[in-house]
């Protein structure tokens, strides 16, 4: 029962920076038909991210508190792009996955994600980052609203791209 349920299984994210401090925690409890994933700072939850059901769209819902700041709207399913729009449908964040390769991709289960969050001094850029293409987007978004961002991109990934052990193609998988 546990292997038909693992990737409705809870779990906790610290995201950290580089010396090790906690900036902020993503919190997903167990669902059954739709997911939601908390972004909690200091210990406070600050926003939450809901993914309604759809068919063949990848939908989500971004909130501060009770407030909805963004939705994503993916249009299908071999579209690996999500961008973050507020109600006027103006660009605030993207978050985009990488393809590796046909290998890669197959064999393994490991993503490589980059979020793009706005226009930044392409000065500031260094090492792999110069190859990342600015984005134009109507607002920066605050510390918050980031957070819940990258709860977003852990949501994508264990929704749609995590096969969570075993092996095999994306759409058959063997045993652990």
């Amino acid at each position: 029962m546990m292997y038909l349920l693992r990737l409705r299984r809870p779990f906790v994210a610290l995201i950290t920076d580089a010396l090790g401090n906690e900036l902020f925690r993503v919190r997903r409890p167990f669902w059954w038909i739709t997911s939601s994933i908390f972004a909690e700072i200091d210990g406070k939850e600050v926003g939450v991210v809901h993914r309604r059901w759809h068919l063949w769209k990848r939908i989500y819902d971004l909130y501060l508190g009770n407030e909805q700041f963004a939705v994503v709207e993916n249009p299908g399913f071999w579209n690996w792009t999500f961008t973050l729009k507020d109600f006027d449908g103006e660009v605030l964040a993207q978050i985009d996955r990488d393809w590796r390769g046909f290998g890669f991709e197959i064999l393994t289960d490991a993503g490589q994600y980059v979020i793009r969050f706005g226009s930044s001094d392409p000065g500031s850029k260094i090492g792999l980052a110069n190859a990342i293409q600015d984005l134009g987007v109507s607002r920066p978004l605050t510390l918050a609203e980031r957070a819940v961002t990258v709860a977003l991109a852990i949501s994508l990934d264990n929704d749609y791209f995590s096969r969570h052990g075993g092996w095999g193609l994306p759409f058959l998988e063997v045993g652990e």
